[in-house]
């Protein structure tokens, strides 16, 4: 029986432990872009868009096919006379059938029709740079999201090494303290750096699951999981020398989105002149009528139309010079993202040149800052040093560390940029 309750016990106290102890998910870089590229909702409506505007295209080049349709019809028709001899009404119906098919093509537009099949194509290459581009900006995002929570995962090991300087400071204070060689004063300051330390530390743990939750949204997932990222600081894309940036723009999303919309708006100018020309179309359709079913007397007919509006109130004039100032506009926005692309490409590449170099710097920096602490440490010890003077140096260690950390998750953040800036999307691993 005590065996029993003892197993009941211990079920009991699984059940209630808390979801922060359950196993997290461990997820490489791979498999985030992997999970992204099937499940984030931006991709997803990017990929609808192109989906419309190929049914946009096949809408339009519908009509350079026949257009061929079938009726069938019904039809009772009643009539009353009154006999002028006797006065008598008298009413009667007349049923009539009927079924036929008809068909008609358009024989010439001036091309109007055939400008706006090659306008829909040019849309459809727009959405599909488009997709490109919303790719770049969710690979930014997913890695950003990736590189807060290795961040944040990080900080957690600093803060806890920041905890344990700042209470071994404590107790060595405490003891020159109550041995009478050290004021309250720097009781108080140590005391109160002890507690900065451990806020730090729950505002670390804090951190991380802010981090879970941007790269849960950044990978398209429905449902939240504890999970970890296994990862280091070092970055792949390092560009060193100099990239030729004219080169590169050339396949930026953004800029082949935008001249696809200028090329798109020139055939829907060419449209829009079309629009002048008279429209000619030729139909043809056999039927058969009659009182009974099925009937019986046969019909059919040819026809070729030519259409030729004389005034419609300048619409057409109208139509011309929208058209022209969307394509005006829409060459202007190529010609401007180009530049702003180039410009971006420029400040990424020196962003991420400087972001390199700080992380050697902070290194040094740490290194020395480590050093001088066990220096000091032992001569405040041995009363070599005074209090402000060691404070100083611990507080410079403590900054030291967080500063190493910043940097190296900065150059992250700015080789993720650079990529960016260079139109990569979830398919380029690095």
């Amino acid at each position: 029986m005590k065996r029993f309750i003892n197993s009941v016990i211990i079920i009991l106290s699984l059940s209630f432990i808390s979801p922060a102890f359950c196993a997290e998910e461990i997820l490489t870089w791979d498999g985030c872009l992997a999970e992204a590229g099937k499940n984030n909702p931006e991709l997803i409506s990017a990929v609808e868009i192109i989906n419309q505007e190929k049914a946009g295209k096949d809408i339009t080049a519908s009509a350079l096919y026949p257009q061929i349709s079938t009726n069938l019809g019904v039809a009772t028709r009643g009539a009353t006379s009154t006999s002028v001899a006797t006065g008598v009404k008298t009413s009667t119906t007349t049923d009539t059938y009927s079924y036929g098919v008809s068909g008609t093509q358009l024989l010439f537009d001036g091309s109007k029709t055939r400008n706006n099949v090659k306008s829909a194509a040019e849309n459809i290459k727009a959405a599909q740079q488009g997709y490109r581009f919303t790719s770049s900006q969710v690979r930014l995002s997913l890695r950003t999201a990736f590189i807060n929570l290795l961040k944040a995962q990080e900080l957690i090991q600093v803060a806890e090494d920041i905890v344990k300087i700042r209470r071994d400071n404590l107790e060595l204070i405490t003891l020159r303290y109550q041995s009478g060689l050290e004021h309250k004063g720097a009781l108080l300051t140590a005391e109160a750096n002890v507690a900065q330390a451990k806020f730090e530390l729950a505002q670390a743990k804090r951190d991380v699951g802010l981090a879970q939750r941007q790269l849960t949204k950044a990978m398209g997932r429905k449902e939240f999981k504890l999970m970890s990222v296994k990862g280091d600081f070092t970055i792949k894309d390092a560009a060193k020398e100099k990239p030729d940036f004219e080169v590169i723009v050339k396949n930026n999303p953004s800029l082949l989105q935008a001249q696809a919309k200028r090329n798109a708006a020139s055939f829907s100018l060419k449209a829009a002149y079309a629009k002048f020309f008279p429209q000619l179309s030729g139909s043809v359709g056999a039927d058969r009528s009659g009182s009974r079913w099925p009937p019986k007397d046969k019909s059919w007919d040819a026809a070729l139309s030519l259409t030729l509006p004389l005034f419609e109130g300048g619409l057409k004039a109208a139509q011309v010079t929208q058209a022209q100032s969307v394509y005006r506009q829409a060459e202007a926005d190529a010609r401007d993202i180009k530049d702003s692309a180039v410009v971006s490409l420029e400040q990424a590449w020196a962003a991420l040149q400087d972001a390199d170099e700080t992380v050697e710097v902070q290194n040094k920096s740490l290194e020395a800052t480590v050093e001088r602490s066990k220096i000091a440490e032992a001569q405040y010890s041995t009363g070599f040093i005074t209090f402000d003077s060691w404070i100083i140096i611990e507080d410079n260690l403590v900054s030291a560390k967080k500063s190493f950390l910043n940097a190296q998750t900065d150059v992250l953040l700015a080789e993720a940029n650079w990529i960016q800036a260079k139109g990569e999307t979830l398919e380029y691993a690095q």
